[in-house]
């Protein structure tokens, strides 16, 4: 028997139709009856008990070959809130629940509703697809982004017992809290408090809240890699940088220049994290970008950092000389603070006097004597060191060699009797000797001060819970730089895997590192003017292994993966 079609049904109702599922006329009636009341054919459906949502979704299943969702355990802060327009989603009946590559994934209980994706992919400008749900969870979700008041966040739920109290910078003054003291307010300040313990506690480094022309994203750099972690209503922006201006103490009426300010998020009675905050005006708003100074988390444990046992015997080495010139290379968040702090907590004894020049001081060291450096009032490294020179000193650590005079001030204090410690940007040990000289220092001064070089990287260590073996061909394996003694003693790599005990596969990072004590062979090619690959070479014929051949030696020892010996090192 041949069903007759009517053409004012919609795609859903002419597939139930067709399946005999529903009599034409129940399809009918159902369907002006949804159109009268406003509301979309599978809701109607469920409400006139014509058809169970669990029965719905799997014939939709079954006629149209979509996956089904299940919303059972979907957490509404898993929206992406800036394609949560409410007034689209309550036209159409359909929520935006994931962007992957471009494409917006919308969860409706009714495929056939086209235009819903031709709305949304033309307000976002993106291409739209259906994930099948059932619609009295759909009709929850709604209800739950309704009561959110559209935001996806549900900040309303944010206890104020989940901060135990919060310092807003060095000096609070007599300003007011412009943002926070009414009850509008009041969600975004116990929003941005969330954030901020979450950071804590998933131990990121840096914070960003980062404005856009159609969205406002929120990022963690978590073992040196960015990951979005919220997307609040673009609208919202503003208020967010205004808030965290307030808790630094910046100027709240200034948006066209850069402005830096500290905050102090006081966790218990005995510890607090110290944030450095720095805004910026972009085109779309400010950018706002913070620190998290945790001088607990860090760890000062020699043995903890990813040395080998020769490259750890030559740093102490080095520590333990009367004078001479430590410096530590690599890019900025390659953990040279770290390294530099572990020596200092080593040499700190109350024989000894150290003093440290730091822009910013980072981790608090008792017994050291810290300065932080102050370019406006006129306190910069070369300042620093030369009133420490005054000071009886022993040991001398600066932050940063960024010029001529601050390199000659630190030869001249390697030079006669003290020991100093400092940092240089620059990608490898050898690269560090032809820096120094570029700068304008003679190569003599450099061959008789600088005693010991590291270079160093931070590599992200595989998950031990889900790292899983990787097998790669032995002729792959001696391109990647594995020695044919390795080869003949059996290798096994592994990737990256991910659970939720980690991110991504991987959790924490360990250092690696290329260590060049300076010899009497390298100090005769400094001072004949050899380049950085000569110097380079000559070291590792005396024994020093490189930041490629030491980040080979953990990836087989199954510390790294292969992606990540690439990633750090080229």
């Amino acid at each position: 028997m041949t069903i007759p079609v009517n053409t004012s049904r919609s795609g859903l109702a002419r597939s139930l139709a067709a399946s005999s599922l529903l009599s034409a006329t129940e399809l009918d009636q159902v369907q002006t009856l949804a159109r009268q009341e406003g509301k979309p054919l599978s809701t109607m459906l469920v409400e006139k008990q014509l058809l169970s949502s669990r029965e719905l979704a799997r014939f939709c299943e079954r006629e149209y070959g979509q996956p089904l969702l299940d919303l059972d355990d979907f957490d509404i802060e898993q929206l992406p809130p800036q394609f949560l327009s409410m007034d689209l989603i309550e036209r159409h009946h359909a929520i935006p629940v994931k962007l992957d590559n471009r494409v917006l994934y919308l969860a409706m209980s009714d495929p056939t509703h086209v235009a819903a994706l031709e709305d949304f992919g033309f307000r976002f400008n993106l291409v739209t697809d259906t994930l099948l749900v059932e619609e009295d969870k759909l009709q929850q979700l709604l209800l739950r982004l309704q009561q959110s008041g559209g935001t996806g966040l549900d900040i309303d739920g944010i206890g104020d017992d989940d901060i135990a109290g919060l310092e807003l910078g060095e000096d609070p003054g007599e300003r007011d809290d412009e943002v926070g003291r009414n009850e509008d307010d009041a969600p975004i300040v116990r929003y941005i408090n969330k954030i901020m313990l979450d950071a804590v506690r998933k131990e990121a480094s840096d914070l960003h809240f980062e404005p856009f022309e159609r969205f406002f994203r929120i990022r963690f750099r978590i073992d040196g890699m960015l990951h979005e972690v919220a997307s609040p209503p673009v609208h919202l922006a503003g208020r967010f940088a205004a808030r965290l201006k307030v808790m630094a103490r910046l100027d709240i009426a200034e948006r066209r220049l850069p402005q830096d300010g500290r905050i102090k998020l006081k966790l218990t009675a005995s510890k607090s994290v110290d944030m450095r905050v720095n805004t910026l005006p972009t085109m779309w708003g400010e950018k706002v970008v913070i620190r998290i100074l945790d001088s607990s988390a860090a760890r000062l444990d020699i043995d903890q950092l990813g040395y080998s046992e020769a490259q750890k015997a030559l740093y102490l080495k080095a520590l333990k000389r009367p004078q001479g010139m430590i410096l530590v290379t690599g890019p900025t968040g390659s953990g040279k603070t770290v390294s530099l702090y572990t020596g200092l907590s080593i040499l700190n004894t109350v024989t000894a006097n150290i003093s440290t020049a730091e822009d910013p001081v980072e981790i608090n060291l008792p017994g050291i004597n810290q300065v932080q450096i102050n370019p406006k009032a006129g306190l910069s490294f070369a300042h620093a060191l030369r009133a420490f020179l005054r000071q009886d000193p022993d040991i001398i650590m600066v932050g940063e060699i960024r010029d001529l005079e601050t390199a000659e001030i630190s030869v001249k204090a390697a030079q006669t009797g003290h020991l100093v410690l400092s940092t240089l940007h620059t990608n490898s040990a050898a690269e560090t000797l032809t820096r120094l000289g570029n700068m304008g220092l003679p190569a003599y001064n450099i061959a008789s001060s600088v005693s010991l070089i590291m270079a160093q990287r931070l590599a992200r260590k595989l998950c031990p819970h889900c790292r899983a073996p990787e097998v790669l061909p032995t002729d792959q394996l001696t391109r990647l730089g594995f020695t044919p003694a390795q080869l003949a003693e059996g290798i096994t790599l592994y990737r990256a895997v991910g659970c939720p005990q980690c991110t991504e596969g991987y959790k924490g990072r360990i250092g690696v590192y290329e260590v060049m004590a300076m010899s009497e062979r390298l100090a005769h090619l400094i001072m004949e003017g050899a380049g950085s690959l000569a110097l380079a070479r000559a070291a590792e014929e005396e024994g020093m292994v490189t930041l490629r051949r030491a980040a080979l030696d953990k990836a087989r020892l199954g510390i790294i993966s292969l992606a990540e010996v690439n990633r750090i090192t080229g």
